[in-house]
């Protein structure tokens, strides 16, 4: 829902549909790689407990499903023993938009994680990650966005009562964050092969390591906790704000940077922003990684940081795009995914429930894109866990009573996460 309106949002390329919508029924053999990938991604394909593709692991689920809007624009990563740590996970969905959207989300999916872990190595003084990973030449962001920047970085760390120690841990983390995503958004503009002046990805991303949990989240793609009440009810509890023009904040600033937000007459629900002097491009979120036409008028890449402490009452995290969000409310999706037949199918049984909501609540709209992944939390350790590979389908799913999106809780407070160390690249396997 957050393409840019100067366009129709969507590739006209005719080149197969993005590897994420989907892996292929293999033939013959564990080790053949499915068709269509990078050279680049092949490699990354073969790092032991990264996941992109249609699938799942003892602890997670992932599905994404093309919308009827054109190319798949959605991508989403798994990525158990997060820098060669047995407790760590990293898990992240990204929602492109614009003509090179598709491009976008799955550049950023591979290089995000990757710079994760090297600012958090920088921040522990190794000089040569530092100058190979993190200090890239030519910086091209703006006076304004630099401003900002600061402004967003000093609100996060309101509201936390630090010790000296978690002081310097917070310090570490939210850097490591902050640093990953500025220096994603840079790698984007200098592209040689891909034109992100119009077109972006959201990002909603999380580590989770031992108990804790640090999600980082640009745009209006959502992460979602099931946990257990009281009452021991299943009930959802929102980690992540939906960063819309319309909120206070983020409109200030972007009409502080010259800026405009406002929405079209034929849908007023929908704010957007725009340049100055032209109705132009008409983004539907506040933040966003590319985009550059916007960069200098209030659009920035900085993610918030959220933290929570797991308990024994949580069991799963959420991330979807808006997909799934503009036809679920987050009891719904914590109810779909805890009456899934099985773990492994949590997330292609959500999709398939928005895809059927969609039909039913807007009939005559195109249905968009929609990519999850499910985080199962009470799996104590994920080393050695088998990926399973699954393969699209279209079985119908039981129907059920559909809402509207629902206002949550939200959480805000950073906390301590100790440092992921670089992931060694030797340990990529040859095709």
């Amino acid at each position: 829902m957050g393409s840019c309106l100067s366009s129709d949002g969507r590739s006209s390329d005719s080149r197969p549909s993005s590897p994420a919508t989907g892996a292929r029924r293999h033939r013959r053999g564990p080790r053949k790689r499915p068709r269509g990938l990078s050279e680049e991604e092949q490699q990354l394909h073969g790092i032991p407990g990264r996941m992109f593709l249609n699938g799942a692991s003892s602890a997670a689920s992932l599905f994404t499903q093309q919308g009827k809007k054109g190319t798949n624009q959605d991508a989403m990563i798994v990525w158990e023993n997060f820098g060669n740590r047995s407790d760590t996970v990293f898990c992240g969905v990204f929602d492109g938009h614009g003509p090179n959207g598709h491009m976008v989300a799955r550049k950023v999916r591979d290089i995000l994680p990757l710079k994760l872990c090297a600012s958090w190595e920088a921040n522990t003084g190794n000089d040569e990650v530092i100058e190979n990973n993190i200090g890239n030449p030519g910086s091209v962001i703006s006076e304004e966005t630099s401003s900002v920047f600061l402004n967003e970085e000093s609100r996060a760390l309101t509201g936390f009562e630090e010790t000296d120690k978690d002081s310097e841990t917070l310090t570490t983390l939210e850097d490591s964050f902050l640093k990953a995503f500025r220096v994603v958004d840079k790698e984007l503009r200098l592209h040689p092969d891909i034109e992100c002046i119009y077109s972006g990805t959201t990002a909603v991303t999380l580590v989770k390591q031992g108990q804790d949990l640090v999600i980082g989240n640009v745009g209006d793609s959502r992460a979602v906790l099931g946990t257990r009440d009281h009452n021991n009810s299943l009930i959802p509890v929102q980690l992540t704000v939906d960063l819309k023009p319309n909120l206070p904040r983020e409109a200030e600033r972007i009409r502080r940077c010259r800026g405009r937000v406002f929405a079209l007459r034929d849908e007023p629900e929908v704010a957007r922003v725009w340049l100055p002097n032209i109705d132009s491009p008409g983004l539907a979120m506040a933040r966003a990684l590319g985009d550059f036409c916007l960069k200098k008028f209030g659009l920035i890449s900085v993610p918030e940081i959220t933290y929570r402490r797991v308990t024994e009452k949580d069991e799963f995290i959420v991330l979807a795009t808006d997909g799934v969000w503009d036809v679920l409310s987050n009891q719904e999706v914590v109810e779909i995914v805890d009456t899934a037949p099985t773990r492994s199918s949590a997330a292609r049984y959500l999709v398939e429930t928005a895809v059927r909501a969609w039909r039913i609540k807007y009939p005559t709209s195109k249905i968009d894109d929609c990519a999850v992944v499910c985080l199962f939390l009470d799996v104590e350790s994920s080393n050695g866990s088998s990926i399973e590979r699954t393969n699209e389908g279209d079985g119908p799913l039981d129907g059920m009573e559909l809402a509207g999106s629902t206002s949550l809780d939200q959480s805000s407070t950073l906390g301590a996460c100790t440092e992921i160390q670089q992931y060694k690249e030797d340990q990529e396997k040859d095709n």
